[in-house]
């Protein structure tokens, strides 16, 4: 079998970021690859995904800008996209669309299946993926997704983190709710108090805008901001609770050596919310071990197009080609 040329595309809401490689000789810089790169591979970072389209047709132009002009016949594409729901996974409509591109064959999965291959390989376990949004997936003799609900929601996300900032603030404005340096630091971000929902209703980009201040709540948290350091509590324990729900769903016991992991940059970038994330999985379920994820979703992307025959996750990934 000649060898392919291979396209890894994870694809959240605030960004996307594309791998192109050939497997052959082994590769220093990856530590999910069980083949590699014989050529340099070529990584880059795009816009991502508006989950409010059809998300199909935005992965196809993803692929097109990533390539910039060249083809690569034969090539297999793996991508793992967020708010990816089952009626909305098409891989012919994809394979079709990447077809003038080279692509042969395609992996189509939701970004859940993607971060659980980083973060966990192929051991059993759960991972949250928690970024604008947020999904957990619990993989063991079944498999059990979590949340990823979008505004119905997504609890514990950078955008439940940063609404709930905006929304102590306008508390505190209101005198409902204590007071909190969120009021001065969401009239800085946003504009105006009394104005404020109106800016934000009127921005397309106002999830990643309500997300992106979730940085600001875990600013002030380590500020000393009581309230802030609540919210941020207060999300570790809804992660944390997900993290039940998605074990016991895969078929998790308790002494079960499974393994917990996360992706993203609410749990990456927030110690404080991390270890009580960790602390209360561990209490909570004897024989668990929660660890640093062993890549990054363009790695579990990659894997899709490996994943052993049988796995339970390859249950939640759509193929087409050949």
């Amino acid at each position: 079998m000649p060898i392919r040329p291979r396209i890894a595309v994870d694809c959240g809401q605030t960004g996307a970021r594309v791998r192109i490689w050939t497997p052959g000789t082994a590769h220093p810089d990856s530590t999910a690859q069980p083949d590699s790169t014989a050529q340099p591979e070529h990584t880059v970072k795009l816009p991502g995904v508006r989950t409010d389209h059809a998300v199909v047709p935005q992965v196809a132009e993803i692929v097109e800008h990533a390539l910039n002009g060249q083809t690569l016949p034969g090539a297999e594409l793996a991508a793992g996209v967020s708010g990816l729901t089952p009626a909305a996974a098409h891989p012919d409509e994809l394979l079709v669309a990447c077809a003038v591109l080279g692509v042969t064959r395609v992996a189509l999965a939701h970004d859940s299946a993607t971060s659980f291959l980083a973060a966990n390989r192929f051991e059993s376990g759960a991972v949250v993926a928690a970024g604008t949004g947020v999904v957990t997936l619990g993989v063991g003799s079944s498999t059990a997704k979590v949340d990823g609900w979008g505004m119905f929601g997504d609890a514990g996300s950078g955008y439940w983190i940063g609404r709930a900032g905006v929304d102590a603030a306008l508390r505190a404005f209101d005198g409902r709710g204590p007071r909190t340096t969120l009021t001065r630091l969401a009239e800085a971000e946003f504009g105006p108090l009394p104005e404020i929902y109106m800016i934000v209703q009127a921005d397309p980009l106002r999830v990643r805008r309500t997300a992106a201040f979730a940085q600001v709540v875990a600013s002030a948290a380590d500020a000393g901001d009581e309230v802030a350091a609540q919210i941020l509590d207060a999300a570790a324990d809804e992660l944390a609770t997900s993290v039940t729900a998605a074990l016991h769903g895969a078929g998790w016991q308790p002494g079960d050596a499974w393994r917990v992991s996360w992706m993203g940059k609410v749990i990456t970038g927030n110690p404080r919310l991390r270890i009580r994330f960790r602390e209360l999985v561990m209490a909570a379920h004897p024989g668990i071990t929660t660890d640093e994820p062993h890549g990054t979703p363009l790695d579990g992307a990659a894997l899709l197009l490996d994943l052993p025959a049988g796995h339970p996750v390859a249950a939640l990934v759509a193929y087409a080609g050949r």
